[in-house]
């Protein structure tokens, strides 16, 4: 314990002679803040007085196990947290729904009526999903800033650049280290738009295999209606297991592997949760604007989020009407709805906090305070970047606009619009003489094909929702800025849309899978060169570089100037300290389990319980289905051990912690770091908490354990799998 104690002091004494301006005082909101992990020393303080129980080197201990290391990355943009000795990891339904999706037929369908592996023999692999550990985190920033000053380019981006950071990260870790250990790797984030960098030792198991998750209608109970919403009756989570080779090393798939014996495990409290309990989350919040200009909200708001909105809405509607009338089209885009729809209340929620907690106004004011202290203190930089990015974020606005149509309407709304427009090798290929060249071509033609139209690919579905984007699209943008593939649509066909789409499916070779066989059959360079699926495929193509090379010429000096912005406000405001804009590294965030009061008259309670999903029951809205094995149990109050006191059986809670997309699936741990929940999703009100915490509507929606472990033991009979756990 006393060397611990020398190394703490050593660590905390580092860090102070780092960041001496960010450590005088703390006065940032209670709840605010998403905290890198070597900088919780600075928050004990606060966290012990709302009730935490341990000590800061508890949950993060730079030389030695912590709740750290029971917190992984799930996938590539979600949160998991082991619970067993034996490799279990708990995360989000919807983190784990398209490993369900792909596991699922029309036969076996897990997604509709879950699944539950009886014995680890029926565990099912998962072929691209990975599990990452944070083995440890190093500040490196003078080691960076000492190659950044080798550099001659003045417009040189490196300082946030990820492929250049990475280059180093394995300079200062060594190669030879990297190739001794698999599935090690190393990473260098900046942070504070570039003035400090954190230096990350990952290590990444591929074999992972699904366990189990509960019917969509507990995993997925209430969709997109409840989506965003409190209160909320969702059971969102889905049980994956991590195998390792025989000395417990990452390795890919095989027979041979065993359940990882990791270093550390959350213990499952069954204590339940009060009003003003202490709680914390640790995860890998993806991306957040903490420190936005007030030119940057207005352009979210009136570019980003508007354009959002709208397309998706269209797109939703459409998608929507399809999959209620079939079967089969609610299995191929039930996913890609559930996608749309979260960034589309994402763009609801964030455009109602910036203008009922006036955003604008309030960054407006913090950059007069720094063009008033720039200009006392002769630190003409930081005026000089204020004016900068106020220039140019009028300058892209045009560029910014057209690209944000353009992106919703055609590239993510129309799945054709994807298909490969590069043909040139076969168009060579047909050209030629070499018969078994032509033949390797032509199985490229096939494989560009296959990846468009796959499974979950209903040609119906793509052109009513093209019909519908596209009219809206021509509608927004002005003719002269359009690509060329829609001159077509004036001039051949008099403005017709619908004739437009139909054309470019009857006459394209990948307009069905009978064109492409004829096409294989009787191949021609001239078929691919005049193709207008091929064609209307590569306009936009064209149009999206164009204007990402457009807006891009933007980029050296917005980065250039929000560095100094951001150095300028810590500067200036040496009293609080800040937290970096999340980045998908690790951070804690806490506060409090809390309900709210959404409007004048209403108060929302924190805790839901089954009471709730009966009460939200409607047989004829696939939404809100409720199992009958599930309703059995509550008609005879069949909860066992996981039930509150007076009988009801808890579902979901609320807690006033900072959250962003990347949290789903965090853990969420009571004043003793025991795991009660699973961080799932945040209220429609907290969702501009993304720019600016909003203390007062700020929630985290958590799934409480007590009903995960309900669900797995009383509905699914998994009681086996509570065996390995650790409850109390």
């Amino acid at each position: 314990m006393y060397d611990n104690m020398i190394k703490m002091i050593k660590y905390r004494h580092g860090l102070k002679l780092l960041l001496p301006g960010l450590l005088l005082a703390v006065s940032v909101q209670a709840d605010e803040g998403m905290w890198p992990l070597p900088l919780l020393y600075q928050r004990s303080a606060e966290m012990q007085a709302l009730g935490l129980k341990l000590q800061e080197y508890d949950i993060y201990h730079p030389d030695s196990t912590s709740l750290k290391d029971a917190v992984v990355l799930f996938g590539g943009g979600c949160t998991g947290e082991v619970i067993s000795s034996e490799g279990l990891v708990l995360t989000n339904h919807h983190c784990g729904y398209s490993m369900i999706q792909s596991h699922s037929t029309l036969e076996r369908d897990y997604l509709t009526d879950g699944f539950l592996a009886a014995s680890r023999r029926e565990e099912l692999p998962c072929p691209g999903l990975t599990v990452t550990f944070i083995e440890k985190i190093e500040d490196v920033t003078e080691s960076v800033k000492k190659e950044l000053e080798k550099g001659t380019d003045p417009q040189s981006m490196n300082y946030l650049s990820p492929k250049y950071l990475d280059s180093l990260a394995r300079l200062f870790a060594g190669e030879k280290i990297l190739q001794e250990h698999p599935g090690m790797a190393v990473e260098i984030k900046a942070f504070y738009g570039g003035n400090q960098y954190y230096l990350f030792t990952k290590k990444t198991y591929s074999d992972i295999r699904f366990v189990g998750a509960p019917p969509a209608s507990i995993g997925k109970f209430g969709a997109d209606t409840d989506n965003w919403m409190w209160p909320r009756h969702t059971g969102d989570f889905s049980l994956f297991r991590i195998y390792a080779d025989a000395s417990g090393q990452p390795a890919p798939y095989a027979g041979s592997n065993l359940p990882l014996r990791p270093k550390r495990w959350f213990t499952l409290s069954l204590k339940g949760v009060a009003e003003g309990d202490f709680a914390m989350i640790i995860g890998f919040p993806g991306r957040t604007n903490q420190y936005y200009t007030s030119w940057e909200v207005a352009e979210r708001c009136n570019i980003d989020n508007t354009v959002r909105i709208h397309f998706r809405a269209l797109r939703q509607q459409a998608m929507l009407e399809e999959m209620l009338k079939d079967p089969s089209v609610r299995l191929q885009y039930t996913g890609k709805y559930a996608s749309s729809t979260n960034a589309y209340k994402n763009a609801m929620g964030s455009n109602w906090a910036i203008r009922r907690q006036s955003f604008e106004t309030v960054t407006q004011a913090r950059q007069e305070r720094l063009y008033a202290w720039a200009k006392r203190y002769r630190r003409e930089e930081y005026a000089q970047a204020l004016d900068s990015m106020r220039q140019i974020v009028a300058g892209r606005a045009d560029l910014r606009r057209r690209s944000w149509v353009l992106d919703e309407a055609i590239v993510r709304g129309i799945e054709f619009a994807n298909i490969s427009s590069d043909f040139r090798a076969v168009i060579a290929a047909l050209q030629g003489k070499d018969r078994e060249e032509q033949q390797r071509q032509l199985r490229e033609v096939e494989k560009a094909y296959r990846r468009f139209a796959n499974r979950n690919y209903a040609p119906a579905v793509d052109r009513k929702i093209a019909k519908i984007l596209i009219a809206e699209y021509l509608r927004w943008i002005p003719e002269d800025r359009q690509p060329a593939c829609f001159t077509a649509i004036r001039r051949r066909y008099k403005g017709d849309v619908n004739r437009f789409v139909e054309a470019l499916f009857e006459q394209s070779i990948f307009g069905s899978e009978q064109h492409l066989n004829r096409f294989l059959a009787h191949p021609a360079a001239g078929k691919l060169q005049r193709d207008p699926l091929i064609l209307f495929a590569k306009a936009v193509q064209e149009e999206k570089t164009y204007l990402a090379e457009a807006l891009g010429t933007f980029d050296a000096a917005y980065a250039a100037a929000h560095r100094s912005y951001v150095k300028g406000l810590m500067e200036m405001e040496q009293e609080q300290v800040h937290f970096p804009d999340a980045n998908l590294s690790i951070r804690l965030t806490y506060g409090q389990v809390k309900g709210y009061k959404p409007r004048d008259a209403v108060y929302l309670t924190h805790q839901t319980t089954l009471d709730g999903v009966m009460a939200k029951e409607d047989s004829t809205n696939w939404e809100f289905t409720v199992p009958p094995r599930l309703k059995a149990l509550y008609e005879v109050g069949d909860f066992g051990r996981y039930g509150l006191p007076d009988g009801r059986m808890p579902v979901c809670f609320t807690a006033t912690t900072h959250t962003t997309g990347g949290n789903s699936g965090s853990p969420v741990m009571n004043a003793s770091g025991e795991l009660i929940g699973i961080n799932f999703d945040r209220n429609w009100e907290g969702v501009g908490g993304d720019i600016q915490y909003i203390p007062d509507y700020q929630r985290s929606i958590i799934v409480d354990i007590r009903y995960v472990l309900f669900v797995i033991d009383r509905y699914a009979g998994g009681e086996y799998l509570l065996k390995e756990m650790d409850i109390r």
